[in-house]
């Protein structure tokens, strides 16, 4: 009999049919097998439920932490909630079909690696990963308008009720470690967060300015205050695994057709967490 796996995959972006057939494909490889989903999943609602209902009903628990899509308000989207009014009504949604998210008690994995505490998060980004050669994040946002990197979210992602983004992403950063202290010193956790938690893996972007939208310099320290056994991220669409200070960090996208089209790689492999595999350490 099959032990039971962590898998994980992010960036489904339902919207494109290429992606709904791989969703469609996707499947547990024992009765016991749980998904974590770091965002993305789409950027229209009933397109989300869709996909989160389909994950819910094949594997044994479903972890999910928001992207930066499901944020959006998008005009072709019926439900025109934004920014905190619109992740509360996903995160009802989520617990309608019994899956876990950020507002949720931690669930721990009993599995190989266990115990072993499952933490989605949503902090957001705050604009300091600055690309080298910018001092400042006024400087950095300043020279990516120049040029034309500007993440759709300027558009669509809304901070309501928080004056900003950043200033919601503070509010987050605070909750989130507060709620991290709490878990006992003697489990280990496996953060899961739609954006990295360091700076490094923005470093192979072919943008770098676009650094500036993929999370908050404030995490990294949590890598050191709490025991951290890894990280599952996605948002770069550059699936790999690379260990940081000890820490791996798991980078499990799906991305875009044009993306994973290219790739070698069968598309929609789902990333085994645990037990851990041999992997190309980078």
């Amino acid at each position: 009999m099959r032990r039971e796996k962590l898998l994980a995959i992010s960036d489904l972006h339902v919207r494109h049919a290429e992606n709904r057939r791989i969703v469609e494909s996707l499947r547990p490889q024992s009765d016991g097998d749980w998904l974590l989903l770091p965002g993305d999943v789409g950027e229209i609602f009933e397109d989300i439920e869709w996909a989160l209902r389909i994950l819910r009903s094949r594997f044994s628990t479903v972890v999910w932490a928001p992207g930066n899509h499901e944020l959006w308000t998008h005009a072709q989207d019926p439900v025109r909630l934004r920014g905190q009014e619109r992740y509360l009504r996903l995160v009802e949604l989520c617990r309608e079909l019994g899956i876990h998210t950020p507002e949720d008690p931690y669930p721990v994995w009993h599995g190989p690696g266990g115990p072993l505490v499952i933490a989605p998060l949503f902090v957001l980004y705050d604009y300091t990963f600055v690309p080298p050669g910018h001092v400042s994040r006024e400087s950095a946002l300043a020279a990516a308008y120049k040029v034309g990197v500007i993440c759709t979210d300027e558009f669509l992602l809304h901070p309501d009720p928080y004056p900003s983004r950043e200033a919601w992403c503070r509010a987050r950063l605070e909750i989130t470690r507060s709620r991290l202290a709490e878990i006992p010193a003697d489990l280990p956790i496996m953060l899961v967060n739609h954006f990295p938690l360091i700076r490094r893996p923005t470093e192979i972007l072919r943008y770098p300015e676009f650094a500036l939208w993929c999370g908050s310099a404030a995490t990294a320290e949590w890598l050191t205050s709490f025991r951290v056994a890894g990280v599952v991220y996605g948002h770069l669409h550059v699936p790999r695994l690379l260990v940081h200070d000890g820490v791996p960090h798991y980078e499990v996208s799906l991305g875009y057709p044009r993306e994973w089209s290219r790739r070698a790689a069968e598309p929609g492999r789902l990333t085994e967490i645990l037990p851990a595999p041999e992997f190309q350490l980078v």
